[in-house]
C-alpha cells in the first residue's frame, strides 16, 4: 500500500512538469515563427549584385590599391575587407558588401532589377 502512494505521487509529480515542458516549447517555436514572419514582411527583396558587379568592383578595388586578388566574380573574405576600405575611404555606410550605394558610387551600371529596388 505504501509502494502504491509513493507511485501516485510520483506520476502527479512528473506529469505536470512533462505538460509544462510541452507546452513552453510550443509557444517559444509558435513565438519565433512569428517574429521571423513579421521580419521577412518588413525587409522586402534583398539587394544582390550580379557576378560581372562583383568583377567589375574587384577590378576597381585592385585600381585603387584595396583588393590584391583576381576578378573572380565571387563576394570571398577578401573581396568583402576590400569593399570595407572602399566604403569608409569614401564616408559610405562600411558594410562590405556591394549594396546600391557602394555600385553607384563605383559608377557600376545597376540591373533594371536593382534599379527598380
Amino acid at each position: 500500500m505504501r509502494k502504491l502512494i509513493i507511485a501516485a505521487f510520483a506520476a502527479l509529480l512528473v506529469y505536470p512538469c512533462g505538460a509544462t515542458a510541452g507546452q513552453n516549447t510550443g509557444t517559444i517555436k509558435t513565438g519565433n515563427a512569428q517574429a521571423t514572419s513579421a521580419a521577412a514582411k518588413k525587409r522586402g527583396p534583398i539587394f544582390r549584385a550580379t557576378k560581372d558587379q562583383i568583377k567589375q568592383a574587384q577590378a576597381i578595388l585592385k585600381q585603387r590599391g584595396f583588393y590584391a586578388g583576381d576578378a573572380s566574380g565571387k563576394l570571398d573574405a577578401d573581396t568583402r575587407t576590400g569593399l570595407r576600405k572602399y566604403q569608409e575611404a569614401e564616408a559610405l555606410k562600411v558594410t562590405g558588401t556591394l549594396n546600391r550605394a557602394t555600385l553607384e558610387k563605383m559608377s557600376i551600371t545597376l540591373t533594371d532589377k536593382q534599379k527598380a529596388m
